[in-house]
């Protein structure tokens, strides 16, 4: 029945074997999320935002980690579907929206300055939870100025409009919160939503930055998002820096703030508090 469904209802499948096993391994992973949850077994990694001019860290993005005594590391790409199939994503994206909150106030007292703190927001999180009250949960638990918390959204979710959403962002967006659009580029191709939303800055996907010094069909696609952006007066975060002949080309072609692995993967707060340090002189 799931499988059918997944796949848009109205069909049929014949049972086979390796469904009960694909199902026995969600459940699995399923229970062992709640356990953690419980536990607080989670952990919150932060990869540095770069001004690409002055090399100073303007931003993080938080992003949640899972090693389990038994099943030993696991990727967001392989527990995260598993949460949004369960419901379980809410009472995650909570946890992550709380914690990063706090360790952005943190850093603010202890003179790193404002790190714009970037938290993912799934879109069953913001069907189905209470994403506004959560927000103001976290900005008012932790002390965070709301302009120092970017929601980066999905274009799917955006694409899928509801005046229940179009709503909730604009009181968000009244506390001075500001969104992102994450993953730009690869979704639809109706961009009305961006009018309709005032997103305030889009993220290149890596997928076109990493082959941007090779592929001359990627370099348009960023180079038409660049013009795009600077017409509607967006701004832009290009994902995915590796290294430095990519770092010159998108500040060529009018890219102003990256992330990757060319300053640093994602790390846990302590290194990343040490990081801006150094890169700051403070």
């Amino acid at each position: 029945m799931y499988h059918v469904k997944e796949r848009g209802r109205s069909g049929f499948r014949f049972y086979q074997k390796q469904m009960n096993i694909g199902l026995l391994s969600r459940m699995k992973l399923d229970h062992a999320m709640r356990q953690a949850l419980e536990n607080n077994d989670f952990q919150l990694y932060f990869q540095p935002q770069v001004d690409l001019a002055s090399g100073k860290i303007v931003g993080a993005e938080a992003l949640i980690r899972w090693h389990d005594q038994e099943l030993g590391n696991i990727p967001p790409a392989r527990f995260i579907p598993v949460a949004e199939h369960s419901g379980q994503i809410v009472e995650l994206g909570e946890w992550v929206l709380h914690q990063a909150c706090r360790q952005a106030q943190v850093w603010r007292t202890q003179g790193l300055g404002d790190v714009v703190i970037s938290v993912n927001m799934s879109p069953v999180q913001a069907r189905r939870g209470d994403m506004e009250r959560a927000v103001d949960d976290a900005l008012q638990a932790s002390g965070l100025p709301p302009a120092l918390l970017e929601l980066e959204l999905t274009e799917s979710l955006l694409i899928d409009e509801t005046d229940q959403l179009t709503a909730m962002l604009a009181r968000l967006r009244s506390r001075g919160i500001t969104f992102a659009i994450d993953d730009f580029g690869t979704g639809y191709s109706n961009l009305a939503y961006l009018k309709r939303f005032e997103v305030e800055r889009l993220k290149i996907d890596q997928s076109f930055i990493r082959r941007l010094t090779v592929n001359p069909d990627d370099e348009a696609i960023v180079q038409a998002i660049l013009q795009m952006a600077a017409a509607l007066k967006l701004g832009v975060i290009a994902e995915g820096v590796e290294d430095d002949a990519t770092l010159r080309r998108l500040f060529a072609l009018g890219c102003r703030q990256g992330q990757g692995y060319h300053w640093s993967p994602a790390i846990p707060a302590a290194r990343f508090e040490a990081f801006v340090r150094e890169r700051h002189g403070l």
